[in-house]
């Protein structure tokens, strides 16, 4: 139920100001605001006293109507590594047309932003009954990413009114996604045995020359995240096989993963005699967690996750993670936001500072 006013009108035909009719009644001259702009609902007493003041009655002061009805909106799910079930909350952007949902995961003490939650769900597409709010088109960017640090863009954006959507996926699954059309733009830690380049064998592999803008947004170390004190005295990945430990491993497509079954080949370390190589974890901080928790002894992740729960760090690698966008994302407001962003000392001084990366090369064009 809606609460229509026609305070406004009243009072200036009266010739009363907000002020002065505020005084007389007895409230804030910003409560007088509140109320014509129907943000605010006036109890009993305030609602007599002002038809008393303006000499009209309280009906001819407010009205009442039935709100409209919102029809559900239809969108593609996104899912990544999470389940969408009936009230699970997503967010919303439009992409190539489409518009996506992308389920949102819980931080520990607080609701998630979101845009409203799943009422129904029929294979890929999800119903969304009287959602808060489908963005403009443009102004938001789906970024798909495993880079703990992601989440500090959209606080560096202010009130811009723009706004990043991030989806955790492993690096080939965020290109996938991006080959498919389904995101903006995917972050991706791939090396290229080969050439001993990081990310760009792999996306001239999958993208015809010329469609694809590829960008820098960190370097970061990436190593064994162990216990705190290191316990088990882990050294190097040759220290897991055969041991009195527990890993926890990331999922098949995942640079972390690439970055492990390396070190054990090199190490000649066969998977099956590492305890918990099949124990999947579903991101750098997810499997940190574990760690922090006692249910593993150790996990491959960058630097930056095991700084968030202040655990023992072993480096193994340097690793450039880049973010690709289509030739069309690139050109979107959002996507000129956030290469704007990237090239911004405020972004910089806070990839250093609270995830340790390397950013002198933050913000470089690649391709």
């Amino acid at each position: 139920m809606l609460v229509g006013t026609r305070l406004q009108e009243i009072r200036k035909s009266r010739g009363f100001s907000a002020a002065e009719l505020a005084r007389r009644v007895g409230v804030s001259r910003q409560t007088i605001y509140a109320i014509e702009d129907s943000s605010f609902v006036p109890n009993t007493a305030v609602s007599l006293q002002l038809a008393r003041t303006l000499e009209v009655t309280v009906e001819d002061l407010f009205s009442i109507a039935d709100e409209p009805e919102t029809q559900p909106v239809s969108a593609m799910l996104l899912s990544g590594d999470q389940t969408a079930n009936e009230g699970q909350p997503v967010q919303f952007c439009h992409v190539n047309g489409r518009l996506i949902a992308v389920p949102v995961s819980f931080p520990p003490a607080y609701l998630p932003a979101a845009d409203g939650v799943v009422g129904s769900r029929e294979k890929l597409t999800v119903s969304i009954p009287s959602p808060a709010d489908v963005p403009e088109d443009g102004k938001r960017l789906l970024l798909a990413g495993c880079d703990p640090a992601l989440s500090s863009l959209n606080e560096l954006l202010g009130a811009s009114g723009i706004k990043i959507i991030s989806v955790h996926s492993s690096s080939r699954s965020a290109l996938r996604w991006l080959k498919q059309g389904s995101v903006h733009a995917a972050g991706s830690h791939l090396l290229d045995r080969t050439t001993g380049v990081y990310n760009l064998p792999a996306i001239q592999r999958l993208f015809p020359e010329g469609s694809i803008r590829v960008v820098t947004f960190a370097v970061w170390e990436q190593g064994l995240v162990l216990q705190r004190g290191n316990p088990k005295n882990i050294r190097s990945i040759a220290d897991l096989g055969g041991q009195d430990l527990t890993l926890v491993n990331r999922e098949k497509g995942a640079g972390s993963r690439d970055l492990l079954d390396s070190g054990l080949r090199a190490a000649g370390v066969q998977p099956e005699s590492v305890k918990g190589y099949s124990s999947i974890a579903r991101g750098h901080l997810a499997a940190a967690y574990a760690v922090a928790s006692g249910t593993a002894d150790c996990c491959i992740a960058p630097r930056s996750a095991a700084r968030c729960f202040g655990l023992h760090f072993v480096p193994l690698a340097v690793e450039r993670f880049d973010i690709s966008f289509s030739q069309a994302a690139f050109e979107l407001p959002a996507g000129k936001a956030l290469l704007d962003l990237l090239n911004r000392a405020t972004l910089r001084k806070k990839l250093q500072s609270i995830a340790g990366y390397d950013t002198a090369h933050t913000g470089e064009l690649l391709v």
